[in-house]
């Protein structure tokens, strides 16, 4: 990036910090019960927490029953056959740092399946790889003990987000690549499931994927977010579930 290219990225920044106003966290319960249907089968409800950013605090639509968790439980319980119960611990903002010393504390117990989701937060507040790096290993370090299985998404696609300016995007791909690259070995290391949902195509170029502020998906982005998860990952929950 030249320096004419940065500092045009650094004033639509700027200008984003000060006009984008992102959605709030909703109301409604963080927790719940999806169903498979009939004809599920009688094993004990499968319990699946996540913990985040505003991913998982459904930042974007009006009830929390509408946000990318019960969205993805729903698509688990029909892909598993079993009944969800889930929980959802997430805060607008959080950096990965914040899910290690705020949020993964509220985990109780062991659940069955733990959800990590956070990224973008970091990349917007221009935090470097190696502080990632060091984040991300000591967050799956403290999470390995609360449960078997682990699923870590990665940070959304802020190259694709109308709210932002076109040199400011096109910077912030960068970041998101190299973020990607270094979460995906990382995740093998500790033998996590890493997802790559900001390479995937979510049709995040329709207008209907994002919430009013054009930042966060809406409805039907969580579910159609969930639906694509549900593809990306139904072997490795058929192994283990």
């Amino acid at each position: 990036m030249n320096a004419l290219t940065r500092f045009v990225a650094i004033g639509e920044a700027l200008w984003a910090k000060h006009h984008v106003h992102l959605a709030p966290e909703p109301s409604g319960d963080r927790f719940g019960t999806v169903r498979a249907g009939t004809g599920a089968d009688s094993r004990p409800p499968l319990r699946m927490v996540a913990v985040g950013d505003s991913m998982v605090a459904a930042c974007g639509v009006d009830d929390q029953s509408m946000g990318f968790v019960p969205d993805l439980a729903s698509v688990f319980a029909q892909r598993l056959n079993r009944r969800i119960d889930w929980e959802a611990h997430g805060r607008l903002g959080a950096t990965m740092r914040r899910v290690r010393y705020r949020l993964l504390p509220e985990v109780e117990g062991h659940p069955d399946l733990l959800v990590v989701i956070a990224g973008s937060n970091d990349i917007m507040a221009r935090r470097g790889i190696e502080e990632w790096k060091a984040d991300l290993r000591a967050t799956l370090e403290e999470a390995r003990p609360l449960s078997e299985h682990i699923i870590v998404f990665s940070c959304g696609q802020l190259y694709n987000s109308p709210a932002l300016g076109a040199t400011l995007r096109q910077s912030l791909k960068g970041k998101v690549d190299e973020q990607v690259e270094a979460s995906g070995t990382i995740c093998r290391e500790f033998g996590a499931r890493y997802v790559d949902m900001a390479h995937e195509d979510v049709n995040a170029d329709d207008a209907s994927f994002y919430a009013a502020d054009h930042f966060h998906p809406g409805e039907f982005g969580y579910r159609y977010m969930a639906e694509r998860s549900g593809e990306l990952l139904d072997d490795w929950l058929a192994e283990r579930f």
